[in-house]
C-alpha cells in the first residue's frame, strides 16, 4: 500500500492520501481520544504520541499534531504506519453509528431565509467545499441570522492561522457577490 501524504496550509497538520476511499458518505473529526473511540483507525492514530486531531474526507485522512513541540519527523512514520496496518488489516474506518451526523436542529436560521440558505448551502457544496476539501479541510453550514453566516471549519482548516483569511476573503466575497443580503461570515 501506497499512501502520499501533502502539506496543507495549517503547518500543524499533515493530509494523508491513502489511494482508497476513507469515508463515502459523511466526514468525522476527533480532537481527543474520547472522540476518536468512535473509529477504530482515529483511536489508532490517537495511540501515536503527538497526534491530536483526526479528520476524514472522502478520500484522505489529515492529521494534526500537537502543538507540545512534536515534530513531523517523529509523528510522520508512526501515523503512515498506523494507517497502513489498520487498512490491511480490513477492519471498518468507523464502529457502528459511529459517523458524524448534521441533525437538522445543529443549523439555525429564520423560515424566513430559507431561500437565502438554500443558496448559501449549494455553493458551499459547489464552490467552497472542494477547494478547502483539497487543503484537508472542511467547511460546513451551521447557521445564517440577520445577514450574518456562521460556518464551523473543520480538519486542516480548524486552527490554521490562513484559515481567517479564507472566510473573510474568499467565502465572505463569493457569499456577497451571490447573495447581496449576505453581510458576514463568521467560523464558530
Amino acid at each position: 500500500m501506497f499512501i502520499q501524504t501533502e502539506a496543507t496550509p495549517n503547518p500543524s497538520t499533515l493530509k494523508f492520501l491513502p489511494g482508497r476511499v476513507v469515508l463515502a458518505e459523511s466526514t468525522f473529526e476527533a480532537k481527543d481520544a474520547e472522540a476518536a473511540a468512535r473509529s477504530p483507525l482515529a483511536s489508532a492514530l490517537f495511540a501515536v504520541p503527538g497526534v491530536s486531531g483526526v479528520y476524514f474526507g472522502h478520500d484522505f485522512i489529515s492529521v494534526t499534531k500537537a502543538e507540545d513541540g512534536s515534530d513531523w519527523a517523529q509523528v510522520k512514520p508512526a501515523v503512515l504506519g498506523a494507517i497502513m496496518e489498520h487498512f490491511q488489516s480490513g477492519a471498518p474506518v468507523m464502529a457502528e453509528g459511529g459517523h458524524d451526523a448534521v441533525e437538522p436542529g445543529d443549523e439555525f436560521y429564520d423560515e424566513a431565509d430559507h431561500d437565502t440558505v438554500v443558496t448559501i448551502k449549494d455553493l458551499l457544496e459547489t464552490r467552497v467545499r472542494p477547494a478547502v476539501a483539497g487543503d484537508g479541510g472542511d467547511i460546513t453550514f451551521r447557521g445564517y441570522k440577520e445577514g450574518v453566516v456562521y460556518l464551523e471549519m473543520k480538519g486542516a482548516c480548524s486552527g490554521c492561522p490562513s484559515s481567517t483569511a479564507t472566510l473573510r476573503h474568499g467565502v465572505q466575497n463569493l457569499f456577497k457577490h451571490f447573495l447581496p443580503e449576505v453581510r458576514e461570515v463568521q467560523a464558530i
